[in-house]
């Protein structure tokens, strides 16, 4: 079982949505456990994100024996006016990395 982060206080770039979506690309048969971890939320909270991206089509999931796998909609285009346009795909581009590429490279100045 994956250990639980601490929590973070204060605000941050990115919305839990989309904390939760980018987990489940990285692993579509993620428990909502481990979902909840990685991105540092309560199991509810992620089963109520989960439930919002389902009811509004940007993801959905097939149920095997006690397994869930989630297919998220790469094409569906996110809400808010501001991003108008821009893709779940665009969104998870900046969002996911590949296991390559998760280690820690110092950033240019």
């Amino acid at each position: 079982m994956v250990g639980v982060p601490e929590p973070h206080s204060g605000w941050t770039f990115i919305t839990s949505h989309a904390r939760v979506l980018a987990a489940i690309a990285d692993n579509p048969n993620a428990r909502i456990r481990d979902i909840a971890a990685r991105c540092r939320l309560t199991e509810r909270a992620v089963s109520r994100i989960i439930s919002d991206l389902e009811q509004d089509g940007y993801l959905s999931h097939t149920r095997d024996g006690r397994t869930n796998t989630y297919r998220i909609e790469p094409e569906k285009v996110l809400r808010h006016p501001a991003e108008a346009g821009l893709s779940v795909a665009s969104l998870l581009s900046l969002l996911v990395q590949d296991e390559t590429d998760r280690v820690r490279k110092p950033v240019a100045p």
